[in-house]
């Protein structure tokens, strides 16, 4: 069973920057799984933010967010890290770390995290102009 607990959450201003950490365990040995990044905000559906294959360490991200944050995965602290710079009103949201696992892809496949495997608890992020 995959656990996942997110922190790093935070209130900020516009242009400022987070960093989120996801500590992860209970992974199967010898398996690929597809890392994300995801947030919800009020009244809204759940977004793929990034993504990252925990194998090949290919990574993706949502257009929104191109530029901006970095996800990055720390082999040695088993946690998978969302950098996120310039921040805006428009990233506020609950932030969600999931994961899925995968024979080998995560080109499309670390958008089902969210639904079809596990997730965490979740941490706020608050964007003021």
């Amino acid at each position: 069973q995959v656990q996942l607990v997110e922190s790093g959450g935070d209130s900020v201003h516009a242009g400022g920057s987070l960093r989120l950490s996801c500590a992860a365990s209970g992974y199967t040995a010898n398996r690929y799984y597809c890392m994300a990044w995801f947030r919800q905000a009020p009244g809204k559906e759940p977004e793929g933010v990034a993504g990252v294959n925990t194998g090949t360490t290919s990574t993706y991200y949502a257009a929104s967010v191109k530029g901006r944050f970095t996800i990055s995965q720390d082999n040695a602290k088993n946690t998978i890290d969302l950098q996120m710079n310039n921040l805006t009103p428009g990233d506020t949201a609950t932030y969600y770390c999931a994961a899925i696992p995968t024979d080998g892809y995560c080109d499309t496949e670390w958008r089902r995290a969210f639904d079809f495997g596990y997730r965490g608890q979740g941490t706020q992020v608050t964007v003021s102009s």
